[in-house]
């Protein structure tokens, strides 16, 4: 084989050319994995299902807030002075800001560095025993930069990049928890107004029952024992009356808070009182003066996009993925160029003159031979981490599927509860009213009375209850299947006010 000296002009022309090209070439490459979204097995349709679906729904999405469909305007501003005030709320927003100044400074990587630089420098010098004092005036710019060779930057913004949309998807959730929570509260104190208006009037009907048996004990007619049953009667549903202030003192405070407010500076005002306490107002929203929306749950493969927990989890499974490339391209050199140009003269007069002029160009190649293993274990563990996070990914969508279903379930089983709890009621009722026509006609004692008064109390309570449990499980369904939300949609900027 025969090698040759000699360069020919045009070789010598084509050599840089072909070295830009191979850079831009290198340029578009990226190593690591390109992310795909994970597989999940998502069922066609969710287990649990009703006849109540059927009806038409309230529109609920991110243009028609959510808690609007119940239909209480003391509800929505509540829930509009919680998105504003709410410390918790504050707090995500923050996160999302400094995931958003983390991913910026990722993108800063794809340009270079430059800096300038000023200075005076007086010496003294000592040659062949001659001092020499002299000055030194520079004035130069200097730039570095290192090519994205092999995609190392772009991994990166690509993580920060779905770490903020997933920061902004924690807000969005936050958001929600917050809003769901509010309204749960809200609506319970509303349900426990609606049973201290039943105490209201049960103990006005124990007292004149009381009245009752005092008249008739006086008269001879009963025994001093029916007196104090139906004062033991009275005195009972009193304490229990008193006991629910206790419960609605706390949930006050609860909504104080969650509305940024201090509990001493909030108050709610209770729920009018009605003429009368029926099986049908104990069962029925309307005696509330709210709605109990019909919430569609959708399909199962809709939920991946409506909850933003879902969609956090997917794309910090995409940031996980393109750490795994950040940490492959430590296998690969790093080339830096670097260029600096200025002044540098012995005095300012002459600083810029062309003679003062100084520059240097310069490119720099690095590449680790021996790390003891470092670049493989910072490899294993972006690989461990994506593995994780996949895991957590599908497990907070299995969460969801199992959520709706609860309370798809709860719905569906509460919705025939408060049927039958209401014909209890109306039974109960009417034992009452004959068990106290028969004891004032003589023909019972007080004992039967207390009974039927006793099982008429506790199946209107309950039926009171049983209503909050469905509107505490209409609101869970909702945030269960996203309240609205959609990863197309700004989840950082979209509160629903």
């Amino acid at each position: 084989m025969v090698l040759s000296h000699v360069h020919s002009p045009s070789r010598r022309a084509l050599a840089p050319t072909a070295i830009a090209l191979a850079a831009l070439l290198l340029a578009g490459c990226a190593v690591g994995p390109d992310y795909v979204r994970p597989q999940m097995d998502v069922p066609v349709a969710y287990k649990e299902a009703g006849p109540w679906k059927a009806a038409t729904p309230q529109l609920i999405d991110a243009s028609h807030p959510w808690w609007k469909a119940y239909g209480d305007s003391t509800l929505s501003a509540l829930v509009v002075k919680a998105n504003a005030a709410n410390q918790n709320i504050r707090v995500a927003e923050a996160q999302y800001r400094e995931a958003q100044a983390i991913a910026a400074a990722a993108h800063a990587g794809f340009f270079p560095t430059i800096g300038l630089d000023a200075g005076a420098n007086r010496a003294q010098t000592n040659s062949t025993g001659v001092t020499k004092r002299a000055t030194t005036d520079t004035l130069g710019l200097a730039a570095s930069w290192e090519p994205d060779l092999w995609g190392a930057v772009r991994r990166s913004v690509e993580a920060g990049n779905a770490d903020a949309q997933a920061s902004a998807d924690d807000l969005a959730g936050a958001r929600l928890s917050i809003q769901t929570t509010l309204a749960q509260d809200y609506l319970q104190i509303r349900v426990i107004d609606l049973q201290r208006n039943l105490y209201a009037s049960t103990t006005a009907a124990y007292a004149k029952a009381l009245e009752l048996t005092q008249h008739q004990y006086a008269a001879g007619t009963v025994l001093r024992s029916d007196v104090a049953l139906a004062e033991s009667q009275l005195k009972t549903a009193e304490a229990q009356a008193v006991d629910l202030e206790a419960q609605r003192s706390q949930l006050e405070h609860a909504i104080a808070v969650l509305t940024g407010q201090a509990p001493a500076s909030f108050s709610l005002a209770p729920l009018a009182s009605s003429a009368e306490t029926t099986a049908a107002s104990l069962s029925s929203t309307a005696a509330l003066c709210v709605q109990l929306p019909v919430t569609p749950a959708g399909l199962p493969s809709e939920l991946l996009e409506r909850r933003p927990d879902i969609a956090g989890a997917e794309r910090r499974v995409q940031a996980a993925n393109a750490n795994i490339g950040v940490a492959k391209a430590a296998y690969y050199p790093q080339i830096v160029l670097s260029a600096s140009g200025g002044f540098s003269a012995g005095n300012l007069a002459s600083l810029f003159n062309t003679p003062s002029r100084v520059w240097s160009l310069g490119a720099a190649l690095a590449q680790t031979v021996f790390d003891g293993g470092l670049r493989k274990a910072h490899t294993d563990q972006a690989v461990a981490a994506y593995d994780a996070s996949v895991a957590q990914y599908k497990q907070t969508v299995l969460g969801g599927f199992q959520q709706v279903e609860d309370n798809l379930a709860t719905l569906r089983v509460l919705d025939r509860e408060s049927a039958l709890q209401a014909q209890a009621v109306q039974a109960s009722q009417l034992a009452e009213r004959l068990a106290l026509s028969q004891y004032r006609a003589g023909t019972a004692t007080y004992l039967s009375v207390v009974t039927a008064q006793q099982l008429s109390l506790t199946n209107q309570r309950t039926a009171a209850q049983v209503l909050g449990r469905q509107l505490a499980a209409s609101v869970s369904l909702i945030a269960a299947t996203g309240g609205g939300w959609n990863a197309t949609t700004d989840a950082a900027t979209t509160s629903g006010n």
